[in-house]
């Protein structure tokens, strides 16, 4: 435990930009500890990487490590990351979102760096609720839960991100849990390493918005159903149906091969100039 806190303080801001902003429990350490052990592990120097966000809980992240940052607007850091990893296509380009960020305010942009297949990695952290702004409901909220802008419960269905991803053509897409760190930490070096756009989509509790207006408990009740609740893909594969219901599943959920935008882009810029690369 101790050398792995040494390895996420190399990291860090920790003379100019703490204490953080996250309530006690939240889920979002556990992210940012998982990242950076996930990009020391990958031996990335910090001028390899930068890393983009949005506005929202999670999206402060960008705040508190030492590498290329960009805390950029609602619901636009897929814009902001597209265009500089199509001006320097060398830098590994890491985009954090919540759920609201990314899938409501954010939703056009993401459905598109997905069927694109920008080389991007995309971090969400789904909590299920705005959890900055008030409780509000998000695209995650689910049916029958409820928020602060549905004290008599939510009529809406929520959106499953990891199948939108899969289904708008990304790469890559994985689901994990706070709870389970070290596979998180796995999914996140995958998708790092994975040319095109991959995304993780990360399981996360907010206790003092989402858990108490439903009386789900403490953070340590909300890690408890993480555990309870996620199965491995691996395992659902001969599981019944019945088994299944209510739950859902954490691992790596798509990998395929697919051309990747920027390279696609260079091709035809080659060819505008009239010197295409099949013809050297």
């Amino acid at each position: 435990m101790h050398h792995e806190t040494h390895i996420v303080r190399q990291y860090l801001r920790h003379d100019k930009k703490f204490p953080h902003v996250w309530c006690p429990g939240c889920g979002n350490g556990i992210v940012l500890g998982a990242l950076i052990r996930a990009i020391h592990h990958l031996d990335y120097a910090k001028d390899d990487i930068v890393l983009v966000s949005g506005i929202g809980c999670s999206s402060r992240m960008p705040a508190y490590v030492d590498f290329n940052t960009l805390h950029t607007v609602h619901g636009r850091a897929l814009t902001f990351a597209t265009g500089i990893k199509l001006a320097r296509p060398l830098l590994k380009v890491i985009v954090v979102m919540g759920d609201g960020d990314a899938i409501a305010i954010g939703g056009n942009h993401f459905i598109h760096a997905a069927r694109r297949n920008i080389d991007l990695t995309a971090i969400i952290v789904n909590n299920s609720i705005y959890g900055m702004t008030g409780g509000q409901s998000s695209p995650t909220t689910p049916y029958g839960m409820r928020s602060t802008t549905a004290p008599y419960t939510h009529i809406e269905h929520a959106f499953n991100i990891s199948e939108l991803a899969a289904t708008a053509g990304a790469a890559f897409v994985s689901r994990g849990t706070v709870y389970h760190a070290q596979l998180l930490q796995g999914l996140i070096e995958k998708a790092i390493e994975k040319k095109g756009f991959s995304v993780v989509e990360v399981i996360s509790q907010c206790h003092i918005q989402y858990g108490k207006l439903n009386q789900l408990g403490s953070h340590i009740d909300m890690l408890k159903w993480q555990k309870t609740h996620a199965i491995p893909i691996e395992k659902a594969a001969d599981m019944p149906g019945d088994q299944i219901e209510g739950k859902f599943t954490i691992g790596v959920l798509v990998d395929r091969e697919l051309p990747i935008y920027s390279r696609e882009y260079e091709k035809t810029r080659e060819k505008a100039r009239g010197c295409s690369p099949e013809s050297q």
